[in-house]
């Protein structure tokens, strides 16, 4: 396997817009991707996976070419020295590879395999806390399983196709698909590829969508004729999801305090023909005040630490501190007592998470009973990594009883 230089500097920029300039991964892979049009699959592939890779071992990478957390040139490229040999490349002869000690990266790699902080690839105190909260077995196959890439998943937008129909349309363009069982709108990339890009894409016959994510509209139960609010609804992806799911009939008001994010959902809205869906900014407590006991259905997508979505956002592990967890199980609790308000007598509301640790999930569901005995719980579901090979979720359905 061969190294080629345009490649190999567009993932060292990559890799400091990413630790130096605090850019989000996904986006600086986006922006990477479009560097050089000429570029084939096979390259932006290299480019796209040797980011992300680099990205999720990080601590392993700097402890074995002994450069901590400090992101100069230099350094970075003595991390691509460290992901070159532990992926079997032959290091060209330039200047960046003088004197690697290819033997010792691969020995002192072995001996970083005895301790899960480093062949995990994880900060300590994530460890302590999932530790914690999961025990050290459960925890150490959820976090080996979260630092496997992304499949990348499609949710058919059954307003437009079906999932059969759109399969056969994405193959035609030459991007093969499969079924997989258990989720029914869901298709799954055989090979990645941009589907961005595709005529179905632009049609609006599907949305990037992993597999867990889909289950959390269909969990609302909700039915034609609805009136549903999506409170923290963001770019709306599980907000068009229950669009398919009332057949574009009744009302879902799409709710969120950033704007911008509801304009994204706006533009969604028009390519995926959701009709029956509006947006409306939360700028003040009115607003919540206005809609409070008229909605049948109440999706509660709430902020979380998104431990549940390392794979998939693997910078997650390096931005995120123990302050931020501990005042976002806070701010869930605020959020799951005010919103729920928003429901009818006899409506149902979901709470649900990216995360899998307790403390964001049942906990606060136990909590919110016990201070609101006018609810009930119907049912709950957490959603395994380490057993689904998907994104970590946490869905609660519950009842307003009076």
């Amino acid at each position: 396997m061969r190294l080629h230089r345009n490649l190999v500097f567009t993932v060292i920029d990559s890799m400091k817009l990413i630790f130096n300039e605090q850019e989000y991964a996904d986006k600086v892979v986006q922006k990477a991707l479009k560097k050089d049009a000429r570029w084939g699959a096979r390259d932006r592939k290299f480019v796209a996976e040797t980011i992300y890779e680099m990205v999720r071992w990080k601590r392993l990478y700097n402890e074995i070419a002994g450069t901590k957390s400090h992101y100069s040139t230099e350094n970075v490229w003595k991390n691509f020295s460290v992901y070159a040999v532990l992926k079997g490349y032959k290091l060209p002869d330039w200047p960046q590879f003088v004197g690697v000690p290819e033997r010792r990266y691969k020995g002192k790699f072995d001996e970083l395999q005895k301790t899960r902080v480093f062949k995990e690839s994880i900060p300590d105190w994530m460890d302590e806390l999932a530790i914690k909260e999961l025990g050290e077995k459960h925890w150490s196959k959820e976090i080996e399983a979260l630092n496997k890439p992304a499949e990348v998943l499609l949710r058919t937008n059954t307003l437009r196709t079906n999932k059969a129909a759109l399969r056969k349309k994405l193959s035609d363009e030459g991007i093969e698909t499969v079924f997989i069982d258990g989720y029914p709108d869901a298709l799954k990339l055989v090979e990645r590829a941009n589907v961005f890009k595709t005529k179905c894409f632009k049609d609006g016959l599907f949305e990037v969508q992993d597999a867990s994510s889909q289950l959390v509209a269909a969990f609302l139960d909700v039915k034609p004729g609805m009136r549903v609010i999506d409170t923290c609804a963001g770019a709306g992806g599980k907000t068009l999801h229950l669009s398919a799911l009332m057949e574009n009939k009744g009302q879902i008001i799409a709710t969120d305090i950033y704007e911008s994010k509801l304009k994204k959902l706006k533009i969604r809205t028009r390519r995926a023909g959701a009709h029956n869906i509006t947006t409306k900014p939360i700028d003040s407590s009115k607003v919540i005040k206005k809609m409070k006991a008229t909605a049948d259905r109440v999706l509660i997508d709430a902020p979380c630490s998104g431990i549940g979505v390392l794979k998939r956002n693997p910078d997650s592990k390096w931005k995120l501190q123990p302050e931020f967890v501990e005042n976002i199980i806070k701010t869930q609790a605020e959020i799951l007592q005010s919103y729920s308000q928003l429901v009818k007598v006899g409506g149902k509301v979901v709470y649900a998470t990216c995360s899998i640790l307790p403390s964001e999930n049942e906990n606060q569901v136990k909590k919110f009973l016990k201070e609101n005995p006018n609810f009930e719980i119907i049912k709950d579901k957490k959603v395994s990594p380490f057993k689904t090979g998907y994104d970590g979720f946490y869905m609660a359905l519950l009842e307003r009883k009076s």
